[in-house]
């Protein structure tokens, strides 16, 4: 599809030509508001006509049979509901900016930015008529309130949509794009990046990240749930969500199966003499994340984060309340969630199915028929242990919820779904912040950059940084290759104890058909992580083959995370450094100090050319270990800084005044995770020390009947 003829023709009336001056930039007019508005017009209908062919050709083949695995996987993975919306208003604006952009170009000479030749009342009807300038309006607050909102709205009385679902993430270093303000590095060939090339993606995993499966080496202090745990708490805070749409909107370009490079379409190029991928012509494909209606600067790319910021356990309830109230179980007044009516895990409760016509789980074992999952994040299905994981915070609440009515049986069903709910956000506060972060940033940068608490600070900004997105993903070093499965001996359980996990990628069947989550559970606290080194940084089950039943082409998870930095505009490596107050280094000896391996530092060198360079995923997770940490002195920056912001500039803190009672904060602290395992589960024997410690069965396990149980009493009401 090629733009209109009538667009072409604006070029005549685009610019009214202003006073010549000498040393004047290369924009020497002004353009006529009847052009925006034009601009905008074509815009929606672009987008429009794009997402609406895309949904009617996606219903067509999920009629007919014929959809292929990725099409599925996007329709199962494209924003819904609240985010859609947000999303679509920021694609009529970074659309309409494009066709501007596009229009002035042969009018102007060298590069430029479309707010130069826009008034600031041009830029606001850009904002109105797109629908961004309306997002923030009308939300009032109440005068009190006990309970989060499901959103994240009114948290910061101050600025109520301050860490609220479908925003733009904070950006606590100025975005750089190859343009100034969208496109990524590595979009136009030839062009270098601070006079140096931008390296391939895949040719960085290959070079720097590649190593034999075989030499892994177990982590000897860190239990699998360690990484389990990670994951689940990333799918509270954060998700960019991939476009609805798969075609570039201009061109009408497929995504899925064209390795042309056109929006949203940005696909990993395949390197000479590649190991897997011998069609050079090939490609990994890649969309870039949805942009985010961005306020005041709104020609700067930013993406958008469709959950709430807060660690509020969002990944079980929902971020907006269309999905919030799906999960919910409206039928009694119990204060209960919904849960699945067609299958039971040995009698106790699985997750509701989602009630898609067809998804990627049942890609995965077309026989068992067995459908993905729905939960407060669309990503539950992913992978079995996540799954587990999910499920077992399902029956917490719905279990805290009965509780809680034994206790009050006056208390209406939303009373107790909020109580429980309340109480559920303060158990994933405590186990994240007392028995997770310590074992992830070591004992000296817990200290540094999480100090004892204080009280609630409105003046701190809790937003998820645009960062944090990448530099959390540090997780990937600790996968194993295999999904594990143990008995109730802590044996491996027959007949297929070890799954790779290439084939359990979306697997909801394995839970449902092969033993449910107990086994699951029993192989993340008694198997060890994998030890991140740096000869060893990420197994090839991710690196190699990603969603491989149900893609083309198998993907490239460390490559897919430095090709995503790139999307999203993150500077290199040396600049956040700087801002995290740490030396830069310039050269391959300084490079080389910095990572204690000289070696490292010339095959990085040989790759970006200079350390400023350095996607901030591999630079992070290049560096050696802090002491009894599992990042370096820069990831160790980057998360602890965004785990105290979260804490500080959070209303709701479990430990804030107001928010619980003394005494039902006393209770609170005793909690752990194992204890949650044994209220849940047939589990009956768990972790004695803390479950994210490595834990030799039977040595390091003890009886639930050993662990205290929380005692719900300072919650029995007198009203």
């Amino acid at each position: 599809m090629k733009l209109l003829p009538a667009l072409v023709g604006l070029l005549a009336v685009l610019v009214i030509p202003g006073p010549s001056e000498g040393a004047a930039p290369a924009v020497l007019g002004k353009v006529e508001t009847s052009v925006v508005l034009t601009c905008m017009e074509e815009a929606k209908r672009l987008v429009d006509k794009a997402y609406k062919e895309r949904r009617e050709s996606i219903r067509q083949r999920l009629r007919s049979g014929s959809a292929s695995p990725m099409e599925l996987l996007s329709y199962f993975k494209q924003p819904v509901a609240a985010t859609r919306k947000a999303v679509r208003a920021a694609d009529y604006l970074h659309v309409a900016l494009g066709l501007l952009e596009e229009k002035l170009r042969p009018l102007l000479s060298g590069p430029f930015n479309v707010t130069d030749v826009l008034t600031p009342a041009q830029l606001n009807l850009l904002s109105k008529s797109s629908g961004c300038a309306y997002q923030d309006v009308g939300v009032t607050c109440p005068e009190k309130d006990k309970y989060r909102t499901i959103t994240g709205q009114c948290n910061n009385r101050r600025s109520p949509t301050l860490g609220a679902s479908n925003r733009a993430f904070a950006r606590w270093l100025p975005a750089e794009y190859e343009d100034g303000f969208s496109l990524p590095y590595g979009w136009t060939p030839g062009v270098k990046r601070g006079g140096f090339p931008v390296p391939l993606a895949r040719a960085v995993s290959n070079a720097i990240v590649r190593f034999p499966t075989e030499q892994l080496t177990r982590d000897q202090q860190r239990s699998l749930i360690f990484m389990q745990w990670g994951q689940l708490i990333d799918h509270d805070l954060d998700l960019a969500p991939d476009p609805s749409l798969r075609v570039a909107y201009v061109s009408g370009v497929n995504c899925e199966t064209s390795c042309l490079q056109q929006p949203p379409c940005f696909p990993l190029k395949i390197p000479p003499n590649d190991p897997r991928i011998k069609n050079q012509q090939d490609c990994i494909p890649f969309f870039r994340s949805c942009p985010a209606c961005t306020g005041n600067n709104i020609t700067i790319r930013n993406q958008i984060n469709a959950l709430t910021s807060f660690l509020d356990a969002s990944m079980v309830y929902g971020s907006e309340e269309f999905l919030a109230m799906k999960l919910r179980n409206t039928t009694s007044q119990l204060g209960l969630m919904k849960v699945n009516n067609q299958y039971t895990d040995n009698g106790r409760a699985l997750l509701p199915f989602d009630n898609l016509h067809d998804d990627p789980c049942l890609l995965t074992n077309r026989s068992a028929r067995i459908p993905c999952f729905l939960a407060g994040d669309l990503r539950s299905s992913e992978m079995p242990e996540l799954t587990s994981m999910h499920t077992l915070f399902l029956r917490e609440h719905n279990r805290l919820a009965t509780e809680l009515k034994r206790l009050n049986p006056r208390w209406n069903g939303e009373r107790l779904y909020q109580e429980a709910r309340k109480i559920v956000g303060a158990m994933i506060q405590i186990i994240t912040y007392r028995d997770y972060l310590p074992l992830v940033l070591g004992p000296e940068a817990m200290k540094k950059y999480l100090p004892k608490y204080r009280s609630y600070n409105d003046s701190v900004d809790p937003r998820i940084a645009n960062v944090f997105t990448n530099a959390f993903r540090y997780g990937h070093t600790l996968i194993q290759p295999f999904m594990f499965r143990l008995d109730n001996q802590y044996r491996p359980m027959g007949p297929n104890p070890r799954v790779p996990l290439s084939q359990v990628f979306f697997a909801s069947w394995r839970v449902v058909l092969e033993g449910g989550i107990d086994p699951i559970l029993r192989g993340l606290m008694a198997t060890p992580a994998k030890l991140n080194r740096q000869n060893q940084i990420v197994v090839d089950e991710i690196r190699e083959r990603l969603f491989v039943q149900i893609m083309r082409i198998g993907l490239d998870l460390p490559a897919l995370n430095m090709q995503r930095s790139r999307d999203h505009g993150l500077p290199g490596y040396n600049a956040w450094r700087r801002f995290c107050g740490l030396p830069q280094p310039q050269t391959v000896g300084e490079l080389g100090t910095v990572l204690k391996n000289i070696k490292l530092a010339r095959k990085l060198m040989g790759q970006y050319g200079t350390p400023n360079n350095i996607d901030i995923w591999i630079g992070g997770v290049a560096e050696p270990l802090n002491r009894n940490g599992r990042v370096g002195p820069l990831l160790a920056c980057i998360i602890g800084t965004q785990f105290r912001h979260l804490r500080d500039g959070d209303r709701f803190w479990w430990q804030n005044k107001g928010v619980f009672s003394k005494k039902q904060e006393q209770a609170l602290a005793k909690i752990c995770l194992p204890r949650i395992i044994c209220d849940n589960t047939g589990i009956t024997t768990v972790s004695k020390n803390n479950i994210f410690m490595s834990n030799t069965f039977p040595r390091d396990f003890v009886n639930c009947s050993k662990l205290p149980a929380l005692d719900l009493s300072s919650w029995r009401s007198t009203d």
